[in-house]
C-alpha cells in the first residue's frame, strides 16, 4: 500500500506509471513542428532536477537547431552504422537495413546531453571511489528528459550510433567534457504501441521476473513471491507442439505448386517449425547464433586424449579471433558466433564475442570422484538457460549448439551410455583421431566411472554432476530454455546430442524444438540421435564439434520454412493440381 502520509494522490500514482509504461525510443513518425521554447524549457527543468552524486550536477545540454550542425554530425552517425553493418552477419545485417536507427534530420530539435566529471573539485561527496557516477548521474538527467518529454506527447529518440570523441570534436566541444547522449526530440504522428525493436523483430524485452534477486545473485524472485527456481520455471513452460498450427502446415503443403511429398524431409521440419511455433507458416529460424560453450575436463589426466588440456582456451581465443572452421561455415551461413566460458580452467581475457560465465574451472576427474557437485551441475544448466534466453532477446530465432572442451567426448560417451543404457564400448568414439591403446583406455576409464557413481538416468541433474562435463550442463539448459521460448535447436555432433539426452530426462516435450544437424562419425551421436527420435539432415562423415555441423545444416531448416511461407498454391498461381 502507497504511504498515505507522503504519497501522490491515487490519480497521479497511476499516472506516473502509465507515463513510465508509455515512454518509448522514438525513431520513425516525427513531424515538423517547431518545438515552442516554453516547452522545451519546461523539459530541460525536469532533466536537470535529476539526483547526481554529491549534487554536483556534472551535466549541460546543448540544444541544436541548425541544420548544418546536424547534417554534419548525421554524416558522422551514418559513417558509424555502416561500420556496424559490416560486422553484423548476413541475415542480421539484411534486418539492420531495414531499421530507422535515428531521426536526427528529422526532428527540429537535437539535445546533447553532456557530462563534466570534474564538476565541484576534488572532494565531490560519493564521487572520490566511483569517478564513473558523474556519468552516471547525467543518465539521470537523460531519464527525467525523457518521461517529461513522453507526459507533453513529445518523442524522444537516443542515438547511439557515434565515436563518442568523434562526436565532441564535431561539436567542439572542451576536451574534459563527454557526450553523454544525443537525444532527437519533436512532436510525433503517434507513439508505438511497443518498443519499436520490438515490433521490428529486432529484440525482445526481458522479463522482470529475470532481473529481481533476492538477497543474493542467481537467487530470483519478485518481492513477497516464492523464491523463483530458473531450471524448474523453465521446464514449466516447455509445452507440446501446436496441434491446430502442425494440421495447417500439412495442409499448405499439399496446397503448395509441386507433388504431394515431393521435398520429403523439407515438409516434415516445414510442419514441425510450424507447431513449436504455434503458427502457420511459422517464422523463418534467422537471424541464427551459434552458442559455444567452452570447458575444461579432469578426466583428461586419464589420458583419454592425446592433444594438450591448453587447447581448450587456444581453441578459444581462436574462435573469437574468426580463424576456426566454425567461423568459415558460420560466415557463409550468416550466423553469429558466441563463446561462453562456462568452465575453462584458463582465465580468458574480456573480448567481444565471450560470455564469462565461469561455473568453475574444469571439472573433477570422474574415475576418482564425481565431476562436479549437483549444486554445479543446476548453475551449469542455468547459465545454459539464461544464454538462451538472452540471445533469443536479442533477436536470434534459431540456436545452434557449439561446444569446445579437449577430452569432452570421454563424457559424452559416458551420458550416452547412463540415457541409452548401451555398454562403453558401444558409444565410445576415438574424438580428435586416437589410436587403439587410447582408445581402449578410453573406453575402460568410462566403464570404471560408470561403475563408481551408477547414475541414475531418471535423475538427470546428477547424472551430469557425476560423469558429465559443464559444457553438457550448459548445452542441457540451452536446449530447455529455447525449449520453453519455442525456438528451434539445431544439434551439432556428440556433445549436444549427449546434452539433449538430459534435456530431454529434465523435460520430455523438449525434444520437439531440435533439429538434428548431422550424424557425427562418434558412435555415440547416431545412439542418441536414435533415442531422441531425431533424423540427421547431414550425413557427411564429420566429427570436428564446435558447432561446425549444426552451422551446415541451417541453410536446410531455413529452406523448410520459407518453402512453406513463399511457394504459391495452386489455386493462387493458376496451375492444375493433379487429378484424382
Amino acid at each position: 500500500m502507497p504511504d498515505p502520509e507522503h504519497a501522490f494522490p491515487p490519480a497521479d500514482i497511476e499516472a506516473f506509471y502509465r507515463l513510465v509504461a508509455a515512454r518509448r525510443d522514438v525513431r520513425n513518425r516525427f513531424r515538423p513542428d517547431p518545438v515552442g521554447d516554453d516547452l522545451l524549457t519546461r523539459v530541460l527543468t525536469a532533466a536537470h532536477q535529476a539526483p547526481s552524486v554529491g549534487l554536483s550536477q556534472p551535466w549541460d545540454f546543448i540544444v541544436l537547431r541548425d541544420r548544418a550542425v546536424r547534417e554534419r554530425v548525421h554524416a558522422l552517425a551514418r559513417a558509424q552504422q555502416d561500420v556496424f553493418a559490416a560486422s553484423l552477419p548476413r541475415s542480421r545485417a539484411a534486418a539492420f537495413r531495414g531499421l530507422k536507427v535515428e531521426a536526427i534530420l528529422d526532428t527540429p530539435v537535437n539535445i546533447v546531453v553532456t557530462c563534466d566529471p570534474t564538476r565541484g573539485g576534488r572532494h565531490v561527496l560519493g564521487r572520490h571511489a566511483q569517478p564513473q557516477v558523474a556519468l552516471y548521474s547525467s543518465v539521470c538527467a537523460v531519464q527525467n528528459l525523457w518521461l517529461a518529454a513522453r507526459a507533453e506527447g513529445l518523442g524522444v529518440g537516443w542515438v547511439s550510433f557515434f565515436n563518442e570523441r568523434e562526436l565532441a570534436a564535431a561539436l567542439e566541444l572542451p576536451a574534459h567534457l563527454q557526450v553523454v547522449a544525443y537525444l532527437c526530440v519533436g512532436h510525433v504522428e503517434a507513439f508505438p504501441t511497443a518498443p519499436e525493436l520490438v515490433l521490428s523483430g529486432w529484440a525482445r524485452q526481458r522479463p522482470l521476473a529475470l532481473a529481481v534477486h533476492d538477497g543474493k545473485w542467481g537467487l530470483r524472485g519478485l518481492p513477497g513471491a516464492d523464491p523463483a527456481s530458473l531450471l524448474a520455471d523453465t521446464v514449466a513452460a516447455i509445452e507440446p507442439p501446436d496441434g491446430a498450427a502442425i494440421a495447417q502446415a500439412r495442409e499448405r503443403q499439399e496446397h503448395l505448386t509441386k507433388p504431394s511429398g515431393s521435398l520429403g524431409v523439407l515438409e516434415d521440419l516445414s510442419v514441425q517449425l510450424a507447431g513449436l511455433a504455434g503458427e502457420c507458416p511459422p517464422p523463418l529460424p534467422e537471424p541464427a547464433v551459434i552458442a559455444i560453450f567452452a570447458a575444461d575436463h579432469g578426466v583428461h589426466a586419464q589420458g583419454v586424449t592425446p592433444w594438450p588440456q591448453e587447447v581448450t582456451a587456444q581453441m578459444v581465443a581462436n574462435f573469437l579471433a574468426s580463424g576456426a572452421v566454425v567461423n568459415a561455415i558460420a560466415e557463409q551461413a550468416g550466423a553469429e558466433v558466441c563463446v561462453i566460458d562456462v568452465g575453462v580452467i584458463a582465465e580468458l581475457p574480456a573480448a567481444p564475442g565471450l560470455l564469462p560465465r565461469k561455473v568453475r574451472p574444469g571439472t573433477a576427474d570422474m574415475t576418482t570422484g564425481p565431476a562436479m557437485s549437483r549444486q554445479e551441475a543446476e548453475r551449469a544448466i542455468e547459465v545454459g538457460i539464461e544464454t538462451a534466453r538472452d540471445l533469443v532477446a536479442a533477436g536470434n530465432r534459431c540456436l545452434v549448439t557449439g561446444d569446445m572442451g579437449i577430452a569432452n567426448t570421454t563424457a559424452s560417451a559416458a551420458l550416452v551410455a547412463v540415457f541409452t543404457g548401451a555398454e562403453p564400448g558401444e558409444v565410445t568414439g576415438r574424438g580428435t583421431g586416437v589410436d587403439d591403446e587410447t582408445w581402449a583406455r578410453k573406453v575402460d576409464v568410462v566403464r570404471r566411472a560408470l561403475a563408481r557413481h551408477q547414475p541414475d538416468p531418471a535423475d538427470p541433474v546428477g547424472t551430469l554432476a557425476a560423469v558429465g562435463g559443464l559444457e553438457h550442463a550448459a548445452l542441457a539448459g540451452f536446449v530447455l530454455g529455447a525449449a520453453a521460448l519455442r525456438v528451434p535447436v539445431v544439434l551439432d555432433g556428440v556433445i549436444a546430442c549427449a546434452a539433449a539426452l538430459a534435456a530431454r530426462a529434465l523435460a520430455p516435450e523438449a525434444v520437439h524444438c531440435l533439429v538434428a544437424g548431422h550424424l557425427s562419425t562418434e558412435p555415440g551421436a547416431g545412439r542418441a540421435l536414435t533415442a531422441l527420435g531425431l533424423r540427421p539432415l547431414l550425413q557427411l562423415d564429420m566429427r570436428l564439434g564446435e558447432g561446425s555441423g549444426g552451422a551446415l545444416a541451417l541453410p536446410i531448416l531455413q529452406s523448410a520454412a520459407r518453402v512453406l511461407r513463399d511457394v504459391a498454391t495452386f489455386d493462387s498461381a493458376g496451375v492444375s493440381g493433379a487429378k484424382e
